[in-house]
């Protein structure tokens, strides 16, 4: 029951920097500075937040649409043409000259 109790009581060790953060923190900026301080870092915290969704969002966007490569392949297989081994000039060629045939 006391080993229990203790363990509860005490961060394993780390109560004391803890303790001595927070005295000079009291120290640093004064106790009347501490919310606004700690306001400061909650706005803070919460724009680095929003910001990394951004990004994430911006990322997952960019993955959904398709490569250059994607495309032509994707242009000339609905032409009916061949894209295996062919480097993207050619097929940029290919996929131009079926488009200017004349349809019979």
């Amino acid at each position: 029951m006391i080993g229990m109790l203790e363990h509860t009581l005490f961060l394993q060790g780390y109560e004391v920097p803890i303790i001595l953060l927070v005295v000079v923190v009291v120290f640093l900026f004064g106790a009347k500075k501490i919310p606004d301080l700690a306001r400061s870092v909650g706005r803070a915290r919460g724009e680095f937040a929003r910001g990394k969704d951004e990004y994430e969002k911006e990322r997952e966007a960019g993955k959904k649409e398709p490569s250059e490569r994607e495309k032509l392949e994707q242009a000339a297989k609905s032409l009916g043409l061949p894209v295996e081994g062919k480097s993207d000039e050619e097929l940029r060629e290919a996929v131009k000259k079926a488009l200017e045939k004349p349809s019979s």
